[in-house]
């Protein structure tokens, strides 16, 4: 971290900071939670491409995954200090065609750019949620979406597309909203979270627990530089090895040293192999725009993920999903293995719902789905026109 730069206590946007491309849909009603607790009103932040048709049939819901946002193409400019994390998928003539399809892209409830979460302010007393703020589910998420439906005069979606925890979205929309989604992409995902999920979560929410800066979620008051960016920057560095594959981290970096002119014989303790360097640059650029407490959140959310959770068991949960599906894995994802997405194509075939998948050959890992384009846009863009 550089002296001159210290990094926001929350690199949360806040409603003074420049609105960009957002949009914000709010809902005043008592909100539910599926683990109990109400929010009291709930904003939903999101970002359009393209133009709506007459009978609102060409509409497209993207989901994104943990660290993402609602600004998912268009260029960094003031409001969005990166640009979208699909630029190159979504836009006139790409994969998603905007001259084609109405794109929608919502920021995640408990996220941090725009949507109701532990950065927003409380109703009651105007000062941020912080350690207030409740535990929520995906499901939890999609729901507070559906506020999209009567602020955009949408009944239905032409597809719901997304990767990681996007995916988790996708599952539970076709499950949750079955007559309002016409088909659904999910990517790079699982039907449940499993327990090595689940630990590597868990590492990340200990280290920014430990993070004396954190203060127990209340921060936000804390001068740059004094927050819990530490924590957070070594939970995403924690992620970041499993975002990647082991062919990609050996070809990239080998067991090469940050000082090459140094020989491996002098190797002392701190001395740093390139490798390291690469995740603190991931880790620092991620604590400069997200906020500690939406990870947690989020982070928690995705390892609560269980479409079966209350539904009767696996088959039964299943059954809900009656709309075409198009099942994207990856093979070099140690995160959410290839296995995961072909039981969700399996388990879809076996009720006689139409079902594809498609498999990305791919040494980057599970970021594949952010990077590989090239092997993602065109099914997509096969799948969007098939008869519904």
């Amino acid at each position: 971290m550089s002296p001159d730069h210290p990094i926001p206590a929350s690199g949360a946007w806040r409603p003074d900071d420049a609105p960009g491309r957002r949009r914000f849909a709010v809902s005043r009603r008592p909100f539910s939670l599926e683990m109990g607790g109400v929010l009291s009103e709930v904003t939903v932040v999101y970002e359009t491409w393209g133009t709506l048709a007459a009978d609102a049939s060409n509409a497209v819901l993207i989901c994104h995954a943990w660290t993402g946002d609602s600004h998912a193409a268009g260029p960094a400019q003031d409001g969005h200090p990166t640009p979208g994390w699909w630029e190159r998928l979504i836009g006139p003539g790409l994969a998603i065609d905007t001259d084609e399809w109405f794109v929608v892209c919502a920021n995640v409830l408990g996220g941090c750019q725009g949507s109701t979460g532990p950065s927003s302010i409380h109703p009651d007393d105007g000062r941020p949620y912080g350690s207030r703020f409740p535990v929520i589910t995906i499901r939890d998420m999609v729901r507070a979406q559906a506020v999209l439906f009567d602020e955009l005069g949408i009944e239905r979606w032409r597809s719901v597309i997304g990767g990681s925890m996007g995916g988790m979205q996708v599952l539970e929309w076709a499950m949750i909203f079955p007559d309002r989604v016409a088909s659904v992409v999910p990517i790079a995902t699982s039907l449940q979270a499993t327990a090595q999920q689940i630990a590597w979560g868990a590492i990340g929410r200990r280290i920014i627990g430990l993070d004396p800066r954190w203060r127990g979620g209340d921060y936000y008051d804390a001068q740059d530089g004094d927050g819990p960016s530490e924590g957070l920057e070594i939970a995403r560095q924690v992620a970041q090895v499993t975002f990647r594959s082991d062919d990609l981290f050996t070809d990239r970096f080998g067991r090469r040293l940050v000082d090459r002119n140094r020989p491996i014989e002098t190797f002392d303790l701190w001395q740093r192999f390139e490798v390291e360097s690469y995740l603190d640059y991931h880790g620092e650029k991620l604590a400069r725009r997200f906020d500690a407490n939406s990870y947690l959140h989020i982070g928690k959310a995705m390892d609560l993920h269980d479409v079966a959770r209350g539904r009767g068991g696996l088959r039964s949960a299943i059954g809900r999903l009656r709309v075409p599906l198009l099942s994207v894995g990856i093979t070099s994802d140690i995160l959410y293995p290839l296995y995961q997405q072909q039981e969700i194509h399996r388990m879809v075939s076996s009720l006689g719902v139409p079902a594809e998948l498609h498999v990305i050959e791919s040494q980057h890992g599970h970021d594949a789905f952010l990077i590989d384009v090239d092997q993602i846009g065109p099914p997509i863009t096969k799948f969007l026109h098939r008869d519904l």
